[in-house]
């Protein structure tokens, strides 16, 4: 199998999901006591929080480039980076290596085409929904995202980097979610992506009254198609 390199620690509670799901889905394919071959570098979240603050997406863009190469260079054979608000700096980072960077937005949108669904609501932290990033790379693959109103969206954010980073898990906020859902329902959301990596944390997409999409899995088992993809050398499996 190739290596992965995850670039985690943002937060440290969706990469340890991200482990567990990676390894999970190695033992169930290959059996025994198989594991992933993964290198993960976990920074220090509140620097990269700081400069999402102060609209530093150059200094976070280097940054994640920097760890990215120092993964490449002890072997990953792809790298991902374990959150969906920092894609708004993939592309700088995947200009610093020669190695693929699975990007979660373009993994999720496969899916979800298809899935047959082509109106999500997006639930993510407010960089992520407003910046426009994601709904620009979404467009690319023919679906229209949909956000919450002003309010839901800082609600949506506070729940994220108040409660979920911090390992906190409210019942209130749960049902806050679950009404946001209903609302895009009526609106004409055909589909709800869980696109902030520690929303799986508090929203399961199964048993919600729209199709859900939860983006850490969708990540985690794209870099296990990648890492297994492989023949017993190394080499890619010819088609």
């Amino acid at each position: 199998m190739r290596k992965i390199g995850l670039i985690g620690g943002m937060s440290f509670e969706s990469s340890a999901i991200y482990y567990k799901l990676i390894n999970e889905a190695v033992r169930a394919r290959r059996g025994e006591l198989h594991s992933a071959e993964v290198m993960l570098h976990s920074v220090n979240f509140q620097d990269i929080v700081d400069m999402q603050k102060a609209g530093r997406w150059d200094a976070a863009a280097e940054r994640l480039a920097s760890v990215a190469r120092d993964l490449q260079n002890a072997g990953a054979g792809c790298v991902l980076i374990c959150t969906n608000t920092m894609h708004l700096v993939a592309r700088p980072v995947q200009a610093a290596i020669a190695c693929p960077l699975i990007d979660i937005i373009d993994e999720t949108a496969k899916t979800l085409t298809a899935a047959g669904h082509s109106r999500p609501l997006l639930l993510a932290t407010r960089y992520t929904m407003e910046h426009g990033f994601y709904a620009e790379r979404m467009r690319e693959h023919g679906i229209d995202v949909m956000v919450p109103d002003a309010a839901g969206r800082a609600a949506v954010h506070d729940i994220i980097f108040s409660e979920l980073c911090a390992g906190r898990v409210e019942e209130s906020s749960r049902r806050k979610l679950e009404a946001l859902i209903d609302e895009a329902k009526a609106d004409g959301a055909d589909s709800v992506i869980l696109g902030c990596t520690e929303i799986c944390l508090i929203l399961s997409p199964d048993g919600l009254t729209l199709p859900g999409f939860d983006s850490t899995a969708i990540h985690a088992a794209a870099a296990v198609d990648f890492s297994l993809a492989c023949g017993s050398k190394g080499a890619p499996l010819a088609a």
